[in-house]
């Protein structure tokens, strides 16, 4: 099997398993507000799923990079199936619980976190150094093409099937993707060697936290992500509320679908300028530039008068959000020699995406305190703080790329090595 051949199989089995997920990311929260009515739960949903990563994101890039990734991918998304699965189960037998929502989303996010790492440097291994930044825009723009379309048939399924029978649909489209990924030409990446499991694996997570430690581009773009992911937190963990609390809508109005969708075609958009920015804009005034307009992008939402400009308000603000993380990946990722792409791309992820259950947990609560716009204003403190920090580093100068494209050239003379 060719390379090409390899990366169009795991790009299917990706889009198979977002084609799933864009159903769940509708119909778990829409069920949580329908038991329970509740903003606070509505965001701490959001800030559950988001802290997998920062507890299992070091031992899991150190582990990936490790373990023989194909099969990790595979026993990762046969987890999923069964996680998403249980659901439907549930609610058919009666015994479908608060409970189990709360904790469906976090247990599938945390399987995600070993997928993700080790997807990582299976991508790498499948195209390349060279072709990272190709293959990552063209996943990402198969991803936000399914978004575009998945939310609004999502919110269809919830509004004519009971919410429950709706994720079954996820469910089977974990289950197809383990069937695809089990086919993927990569080889085994399981080291040998008869050191102590605990203590080799201490030691690849600190090698991997020294490395983004000491690197000049990738700790600054690692660390403003923070507050580029609190507001993201903040939106997710809203969208539901804001649907019906702002825009006046039902918990199963067909319509909600339309927030997600238009969050995907900012995503989209993103995707599609970031390798022209990167030929024409300096790339750390792309990130500096995405952390500006998210913080504008986030009061015009917070702000919007309508439904028609809510969503154009919200379609902005991702592309905004989604340039700023799409940057930081793609150079990570250019910069990162192959042995440590798990768990540096992982640990990074962690830091960056630690603002996230913040800005979830602390909008779900001013919103049922003070409303939502001001939760949502509130929220925008985080890229303005991040954007603040930024303007102190190399990320500033126009000749930063100068300094990524040597880096770059050393990564792959220590690979060669």
């Amino acid at each position: 099997m060719t390379t090409r051949t390899g990366f169009g199989l795991f790009l299917t089995a990706r889009v198979v398993s977002w084609a799933g997920s864009a159903v769940t990311a509708v119909a778990l929260p829409v069920l949580l507000y329908q038991r329970t009515g509740s903003a606070s739960l509505s965001g701490l949903l959001t800030a559950l799923e988001a802290l997998p990563y920062l507890v299992l994101g070091l031992p899991a890039g150190a582990l990936a990079d490790r373990w023989d990734r194909r099969r990790t991918l595979t026993w990762c998304s046969w987890s999923s199936a069964a996680l998403i699965a249980a659901i439907p189960a549930a609610a058919a037998a009666g015994l479908l619980t608060t409970a189990q929502l709360m904790l469906t989303g976090p247990a599938v996010c945390a399987v995600f976190v070993f997928f993700d790492a080790a997807a990582f440097g299976a991508l790498v291994t499948l195209v390349g150094h060279d072709g990272v930044a190709r293959a990552t825009g063209r996943m990402m723009s198969a991803s936000t093409l399914i978004g575009l379309i998945g939310p609004s048939a999502a919110g269809l399924l919830v509004a004519t099937l009971a919410p429950p029978t709706a994720v079954t649909f996820d469910a089977l489209s974990y289950a197809a993707a383990a069937l695809l990924l089990t086919r993927l030409p990569l080889a085994s990446s399981a080291p040998g060697g008869a050191g102590s499991p605990v203590r080799d694996t201490l030691a690849d997570i600190a090698e991997g936290l020294r490395y983004i430690r000491r690197h000049p581009l990738i700790r600054p773009l690692t660390l403003l992500g923070m507050g580029n992911s609190f507001t993201e937190g903040a939106v997710v963990g809203l969208i539901v509320v804001t649907a019906v609390r702002t825009f006046g809508m039902t918990e199963d109005d067909g319509r909600i679908g339309l927030f997600w969708a238009a969050a995907a075609l900012g995503a989209l958009v993103a995707a599609t300028v970031l390798p022209r920015l990167h030929k024409t804009v300096p790339l750390g005034w792309i990130t500096l530039g995405g952390l500006a307009a998210n913080a504008v992008f986030l009061a015009c939402w917070a702000a919007s008068p309508g439904l028609v400009w809510g969503l154009a308000a919200l379609a902005c603000w991702q592309s905004a959000n989604a340039l700023v993380s799409l940057n930081g990946i793609v150079i990570r990722q250019r910069l990162t020699p192959e042995h440590l792409q798990g768990r540096v791309n992982t640990t990074a992820r962690m830091i960056a995406w630690g603002g996230q259950p913040l800005g979830a947990a602390v909008s779900g609560l001013l919103a049922d305190a003070a409303g939502v716009r001001t939760a949502l204003l509130t929220a925008g403190l985080g890229a303005l703080l991040s954007l603040s920090a930024g303007l102190t580093t190399p990320l500033r100068r126009r000749d930063v790329d100068q300094d990524i494209q040597g880096a770059a050239l050393g990564s792959e003379v220590a690979k060669a090595g």
